[in-house]
Formats: structure tokens, C-alpha cells, sequence
């Protein structure tokens, strides 16, 4: 057996999760102390106690709150000019804050609600990036200064076992204070941009940072008094202590990375409160303020979301049934996949809490002892592996779908047989049917305990089994430990088998950790040998992207489907897995093959990234986790209207009348033509390697290669029978697209051969009925040089300009626009802004043969 090396980069990523987890675990190790003398029924009777009036008039300041909250996007759209009516701005405004509130990362939430609502009106998206800027500035300047004041105001005393050097929050108040002040001398005074770890932005003027101030204080302090209401009106805690508490509460649910901070703020709060307020009636109106203030307009935000999908697409109903069958892929997985690890939480709280008062009794006259003990057991075990099943669901595996299907009717059966719970058990009967006829969605093989777990998964799997055990520990806070409760069996002894479902749970996590943990390091990959490459020649012939053809170098290795209809070629340099071009095959093939080789990299702890790919799979890459860095645009000229004729065609004519006045003529050789031809071939390539003092490129570029050269038709030009220059063609299926790889020329070749061979090799396609040439990817080129650009587009626009000692990036670009080319955005996915620089290092090596030839002509 062989454990896994843990990399830097992984140690790296599983920071967040890390920092999260030991948040959560305080907040709940809080609240297990502080609820220590009290029972779940005291919790249970103080939400009962709050008053219908104080439920009303929290929600109105709910409401007040959230229309303090368009004021946000309303004021940022005055900054950046942009022209939309209120009630639009509104929608998008709440629907993004919702999500945000609830999801706790407003990047893949809150934020992608806005985008596309905004975008779709209308809204060019670099306004959006600036909306979404201003917010987050105004969000925190207004905790800067109210935070600021009541914590320095009306301080509020923090808990000595905390072993803080303060002992009050006057000068945290203090502190947060002078940080607004800095912030608003900062926008008298600065006029650049400011940047921040390779970000820039512009400050907004003291005017706006004024107003940025009073409505996020406004919607701070609106927030607050929501929860302030559902406190005992006899309470006798002032609404500055509770603001106060409330504002470290929220910061500190965020920092967690916990989503909507669940548990972190509840902990918090009972904490700060402690001095006013006994734990349990904090705890419950904590819990009926997370119902009012972030469940019931999480349903509301989102009718209004589904309301305004299918509003818009009114007009294109005859095209609703293309854009449901592209939307439903995407979303259908994963929406089941939330379902069932919420059916998963939904057994695992279960059997941690006793049973309805009286079905006890009633389940006793209908069923044994044993029967109630063991559904108990399974229904908590079959939690844990719908927690488990729900990551593969996510990855779309068949064998997941069927678990799935298992797990939530015997989930169902257990919670009637357990305890009589008739609403559990309909809950995952709903579940049960809408995942029933969703086979299709799910259709990749793999094995269960081959998927990786990235630590976003592993912290939620780790806080839902931490979270049963607090929930445990406050359920039954009233029965003392004893060695004997283990083995006590009765009807009504409840709390003997929470215990035991939560150790079989756990044991089942804990046997999955030690599982993959001590599993045999995967097999050395070998390169493709004669064979493999004959395996691939026809999916190389058949697809429509040239680029295919690299797979005949034989220097990359290849991942063949298992059914044979695709294959994926990539290099390994160090840690990174890289793969060249999108996976070649139909749509399914290609995204069950992106999949598996990220799955395969991880198998050997190493990271995937693809380079050089095209937009119509960039879903798929997004649908990984990936980020996407522009790397330039290809240039593809259509030949169905190829001419010589116009002005703009000039130079292309006369270099073709050239070659044909210097005696040379052209010709395309079939592949079989090729071998006799090899001893000139390469003498033309030596000496054109010696001119340009370079070396053989691999990995994205072809060198001379003779099995490789063998394999595809080669375009020539002869000047009196001698073959002065070449270059290997590469003709895609379908007659989609031609294009050529390793091109070179001798000290015999006229000038402007380059230019002639290509124009010969255009025309010479036009008539086999090519659609395209490609003439290949432009490096940096097409980069964005707004201010509000990405900082990589950024740098890479000013590489461009200014980076011709490095590279011809000008030259590469004016070379192809002769042809008049249409040009395509080509990327690099990678997992992660922090691993572009690494994965483009790896590339230079992989293409220069090691690190040493990347810095080396």
C-alpha cells in the first residue's frame, strides 16, 4: 500500500475548508456548553412563545431591510451611469442577496443571479463587474462605521475564556472607526485606481462614500432589529448591545465560509447574549429569525427568479424545447444532488432526535424491539450514504442514480418504521419520484469510491455528521453518560440509539477516510504505442477539429472512452496534468472524458487543466471547477468565398506569381506518398532549424518526426524536382476544417514561400470543399485593454504591445490577417486564478522538451 503525498497546492485549497471547520466546530462546542442545564423542549417553547405581533414586525423590518439592500445596486448603478429602470434593478438586487445570504458565496450565487438578469437586460458586463465592486465596498464601509460606533459606544463585553487581550469591543469599535476614516480620506485624496493583489479599482468620491455609508448602516441596523423583535419584550438588553453582537455575529459567519453562517452566528450570538439572555431563548429566536430573514425570501427570490426565466422567454416559445434540452443537463444533476445530501441531513437529524411524544408507543404494538433498533441504525447509516451518493450524483455517475434511488426509499421506510415520521418519510418519497425518471441525466461510469471528494464536499460531509453529534448532545442534554446506555434496549429509550446510529454513521465516514487514504497508488502511465496510435487514426480522421492530429505525435499520452466513440490527449510535466485541445468525440463523450481525466489526475494528486480550448465546451470546463483565462484567438479563414481578387489580396498574388517565375510548383502527396521522401524532408528541416537557431517543439506543435510525418498528406513545393519547402497537412472530418502543423523551408526557397504554399494550400482546400483553414492561435492577441478589464487580460493586452523582444506576438498576428481570417477565442481552464501561472510554466515545458528548453531557443 502506498499513501498519497499531500502537495502544497492541495494543502493550499483545503485552508478555507480547514478555517470553516474549526469555526464551526467552536460555535457548536458553544453551544453544547452554553445549553448545558437546558433541554430541546425549552428551545421548542420559546419559539412557541413568540408573539404573532413580534413574528409581523419582524418581517416588515425583513422586508425594509431587503429594500435598504436595492438601494446598494441602485447607487451603484448612479456611479457607473447605467440607464435601468428601478424595479429591474430591484429584481436583480434581491435575487442576488438572497442567494448570497443563503448560499454564502456570492461568486457562484448571489452574484451569477445578478449577472444574469442584468446581462439580459441589456447591462454590459464589465457594469455588472463595477456594480458588484461598489456593493461589496458599500457592505463593508457600513459595518466600518456602525460597527464602529456601537461597538465603541455601547461596548459589549467579551467572554474571558476566549483568552482575548481585550476584554470589551471599545477598541475594536475604535479600530473599525479609523479604518472608515482611512477609507474616506483615501477617496478625497486618491485619484488612481487602487489595486489590491493584481485587482484595481476606482474609489468613489466622499459624496458617495458618504451615502455608500448611511444606507448600508441603514440596512445593517434594519437587519438587526429584526432579530432585536423576537427577543422576550421583557428582555432587558438594550438594542445597541444586541446591534453590536449581531454585527461580530454576521462577521464572523462569514469568515467561517460556512454557508448563511448556519450554526456560526447562532454560536456567536448565544455567546455575546450570555450576560442578558439565557442560551435557549437565544438560540430560538435565532432560529425564528433564520426562518423569517433568510428562508421565506429565499422562496420568494426564488418564484421571482423562475418568474422572470420564463417572462423572458415568452417571445421564443418555439425555441423553449432547445432551451430547456440545454439547460436540463446542467441543472437537473444538480439539483438532485442538493435533494439527496438534504435527504441525507434530513436521516442523519432524525436519529439523532427522539420521536414525536407518544409513536413510541403506538409503533410498539405493530412492531419488535429489534425491528424499531434496526431501522433507527439504518435510517442514520443510510444518511451518511446519501451524503456520499449526492457527490457522485453531482458528477453525473449511473451507478449513483440507482444507490440514490435505494437509499431514499429505504430512507423512507426507516422513518416510518423508526418512529412513525409520516413527514419525513413523504419528504423523501417526493424525492424518490422526482429523481425516478431522470436516468438519462446520469450516464457516466465510474466506480463510487474512485470519485474524488474536493474539500468543499469533505468540510459539508464533515459538518453534517459534526452537526448531528451537537444536535445529539442537546437533545438528550438531560440523560446522564453511562457506559450501560450502549447496551440498553427498550421502547422508549431513545437516547441509547441516537447514540449508536451516530457511531454507525460516523464509523461508515471514518471507514471511507481510512479507505481512500491507505488505497494503492494508481499504475505508472505509459506513452501511446504503434497500436494505440492505430486506434485513434479514425477518431483523428473523424473529427471536425484539425487539431486532433496531435495526437499522432505520440509524445502526449491518451485517454481512450471506454466505448471507443473518443479519446483525450495530454502531457504530464511535475504535478500537472494538461491537457491539449477539448476531448475529441460527440458532446457526451467529450464531457464523461473531461471528467474522467480530472478524476484520474486526482487520483495521482496532481491537478488537470486543459489548454487551448475552444468556447462551445467551455460549460463543461465551468461545470469542473474550473476558472478560464483567455490564452489569444485562432485565426480561421472561410474558404467557401477564398479569393485572390481585390486590392487587400495583392501580396498573396504576387507571391504565388513569384514562386511560379522561380520554377516552383505545388502539390499535395498522400500520406502513403510520404516515406520516400523523408531523407530530403529532413534535410530541408535541419537546415531550417539551423537558420532560425531553435530547436523541435512537442507537445502543441509537431516536430520532424518520421513515423508522424508518415501519418498524414504533406503539401510540398519543388523547384526543379528538389522539395524546397513542406509542411504536413491536417484534414479533419466532415470536410470541416483543414489546417497544417510543422512547416519549413530551405536557403533555396523564394521568398514569400510561406505565403504562397499557404495560399496554394487554401485554394487546393476550396476545391475538396473545406469550410475552413486554420492558420492557428495568435498568442495574447484580442485582449482587452479597458481599465476594468481583467487584470489577466490586462497584462496580457500590454505582453502584446510591448513584449516583441520576447516573442512576435505583432508580427504571428499581421502575418494571418493578410488572409483575412475570422478569429476565435481559444483558453486555458484551470482549477483555480493561483494555478494559471503554474499550469503555463508546465505548458513552456512540456512544449520546449523540460524546464530547461522552456528558457532556451
Amino acid at each position: 500500500m502506498k499513501i498519497h503525498a499531500v502537495s502544497r497546492e492541495r494543502v493550499i485549497a483545503i485552508l478555507p475548508a480547514l478555517l470553516g471547520m474549526g469555526v464551526f466546530t467552536a460555535a457548536m462546542l458553544v453551544l453544547e456548553r452554553e445549553l448545558a442545564q437546558f433541554h430541546v423542549a425549552d428551545i421548542e417553547a420559546h419559539l412557541a412563545s413568540i408573539t404573532a405581533r413580534s413574528q409581523m414586525a419582524a418581517g416588515a423590518l425583513t422586508v425594509a431591510s431587503y429594500v435598504a439592500l436595492t438601494g446598494y445596486d441602485v447607487l451603484a448603478f448612479r456611479w457607473v451611469g447605467g440607464q435601468l429602470s428601478y424595479w429591474r434593478i430591484a429584481l436583480a438586487s434581491f435575487v442576488g442577496f438572497v442567494f448570497s445570504h443563503n448560499i454564502g458565496l456570492a461568486s457562484l450565487g448571489g452574484n451569477a443571479a445578478r449577472y444574469r438578469i442584468l446581462t439580459t437586460s441589456g447591462v454590459d458586463a464589465s457594469d455588472v463587474a463595477r456594480v458588484v465592486t461598489f456593493n461589496l465596498i458599500t457592505f463593508w464601509i457600513g459595518f466600518l462605521g456602525l460597527g464602529g460606533s456601537v461597538l465603541a459606544w455601547d461596548p459589549i463585553a467579551l467572554p474571558a475564556e476566549l483568552h482575548l487581550p481585550l476584554v470589551a469591543s471599545r477598541p475594536i469599535g475604535l479600530a473599525l472607526v479609523g479604518a472608515l476614516a482611512a477609507y474616506v480620506t483615501l477617496t478625497a485624496v486618491r485619484r488612481s485606481p487602487v489595486r489590491i493583489a493584481g485587482f484595481a479599482f476606482s474609489l468613489p468620491r466622499p459624496a458617495w462614500a458618504a451615502a455608500q455609508s448611511l444606507l448600508s448602516a441603514m440596512d445593517w441596523v434594519l437587519a438587526a432589529a429584526a432579530f432585536w423583535v423576537l427577543l422576550p419584550a421583557n428582555a432587558g438588553v438594550s438594542f445597541g448591545v444586541v446591534l453590536g453582537a449581531y454585527l461580530l455575529a454576521q462577521v464572523v459567519g462569514l469568515v467561517s465560509h460556512v454557508p448563511g453562517g448556519l450554526g456560526v452566528f447562532e454560536g456567536v450570538m448565544v455567546l455575546l447574549l450570555r450576560p442578558y439572555l439565557p442560551a435557549h431563548v437565544v438560540l430560538g429566536s435565532a432560529i425564528a429569525y433564520r426562518l423569517i430573514y433568510y428562508l421565506a425570501p429565499l422562496v420568494v427570490g426564488l418564484l421571482m427568479f423562475a418568474g422572470y426565466e420564463t417572462v423572458r422567454q415568452r417571445r421564443w416559445l418555439a425555441a423553449s424545447r432547445e432551451v430547456v434540452s440545454r439547460w436540463l443537463p446542467e441543472v437537473v444533476p444538480r439539483a438532485l444532488s442538493v435533494s439527496v445530501l438534504i435527504a441525507g441531513l434530513v436521516l442523519l437529524l432524525s436519529g439523532a432526535t427522539p420521536p414525536a411524544a407518544g409513536r413510541s408507543a403506538l409503533l410498539s404494538r405493530f412492531l419488535p424491539l429489534p425491528a424499531i433498533e434496526l431501522s433507527h441504525l439504518l435510517g442514520s447509516v443510510t444518511g451518511v450514504a446519501l451524503l456520499l451518493v449526492a457527490r457522485a450524483l453531482q458528477q453525473r455517475l449511473d451507478g449513483a442514480y440507482f444507490l440514490a434511488l435505494v437509499g431514499l426509499g429505504a430512507g423512507a421506510i426507516a422513518s416510518l418504521a423508526k418512529g412513525l415520521d409520516y413527514k419525513e418519510a413523504g419528504l423523501l418519497a417526493l424525492m424518490f419520484l422526482a429523481l425516478l425518471p431522470c436516468r438519462r441525466f446520469f450516464y457516466r461510469r465510474s466506480s463510487l469510491l474512485s470519485e474524488s471528494f474536493s474539500p468543499e464536499w469533505s468540510l459539508g460531509i464533515a459538518l453534517a455528521v459534526g452537526g448531528t453529534l451537537a444536535v445529539t448532545l442537546l437533545a438528550y442534554r438531560h440523560i446522564e453518560y453511562s457506559h450501560e446506555l450502549w447496551w440498553q434496549f427498550e421502547f422508549q429509550a431513545d437516547a441509547p440509539r441516537a447514540m449508536r446510529a451516530l457511531f454507525a454513521a460516523s464509523l461508515a465516514v471514518i471507514a471511507l477516510g481510512i479507505y481512500r487514504l491507505l488505497r494503492s497508488a494508481p499504475p505508472e502511465i505509459a506513452l501511446p504505442d504503434e497500436r494505440a496510435l492505430e486506434a485513434v487514426r479514425p477518431l483523428v480522421a473523424a473529427s471536425p477539429q484539425s487539431q486532433a492530429h496531435l495526437a499522432l505525435l505520440g509524445d502526449k499520452h491518451l485517454l481512450l472512452h471506454e466505448g471507443g466513440a473518443g479519446f483525450l490527449m495530454y502531457g504530464i510535466e511535475g504535478r500537472c496534468w494538461i491537457a491539449m485541445g477539448d476531448p475529441v468525440g460527440p458532446p457526451d463523450v467529450r464531457r464523461e472524458l473531461a471528467w474522467t481525466f480530472q478524476e484520474l489526475a486526482d487520483a495521482h494528486g496532481a491537478r488537470a487543466a486543459f489548454y487551448e480550448v475552444g468556447a462551445e465546451d467551455l460549460p463543461i470546463y465551468l461545470d469542473l471547477g474550473f476558472v478560464l483565462r483567455k490564452l489569444g484567438e485562432e485565426a480561421l479563414v472561410p474558404l467557401r468565398d477564398f479569393s485572390l481578387e481585390g486590392g487587400h489580396r495583392s501580396r498573396l498574388r504576387q507571391a504565388r506569381s513569384r514562386m511560379t517565375r522561380e520554377g516552383c510548383h505545388f502539390e499535395v502527396l498522400p500520406a502513403e506518398s510520404v516515406p520516400p521522401l523523408l531523407d530530403a524532408l529532413e534535410a530541408v528541416s535541419a537546415e531550417w532549424l539551423s537558420h532560425k537557431h531553435t530547436r523541435e517543439k512537442h507537445f502543441s506543435l509537431g516536430g520532424f518526426e518520421r513515423a508522424y510525418l508518415s501519418r498524414t498528406p504533406l503539401a510540398v513545393i519543388r523547384r526543379a524536382e528538389r522539395i524546397v519547402a513542406f509542411a504536413n497537412v491536417w484534414p479533419s472530418g466532415e470536410h470541416n476544417e483543414l489546417s497544417v502543423d510543422l512547416m519549413r523551408y530551405g536557403s533555396e526557397a523564394p521568398p514569400a514561400t510561406m505565403d504562397a504554399l499557404f495560399t496554394e494550400l487554401m485554394l487546393w482546400g476550396q476545391t475538396q470543399g473545406y469550410q475552413w483553414f486554420s492558420l492557428g492561435m495568435a498568442p495574447l492577441s484580442g485582449f482587452e485593454q479597458h481599465r476594468l478589464a481583467p487584470p489577466w487580460n490586462r497584462l496580457g493586452a500590454l505582453l502584446f504591445r510591448y513584449g516583441e523582444h520576447f516573442y512576435n506576438f505583432q508580427g504571428l498576428r499581421e502575418f494571418k490577417e493578410k488572409f483575412a481570417p475570422v478569429w476565435r477565442p481559444r483558453y486555458l481552464a484551470a482549477p483555480g486564478a493561483l494555478a494559471v501561472p503554474l499550469v503555463l510554466t508546465r505548458v513552456a515545458a512540456l512544449v520546449n522538451g523540460g524546464v530547461t528548453g522552456a528558457v532556451a531557443r
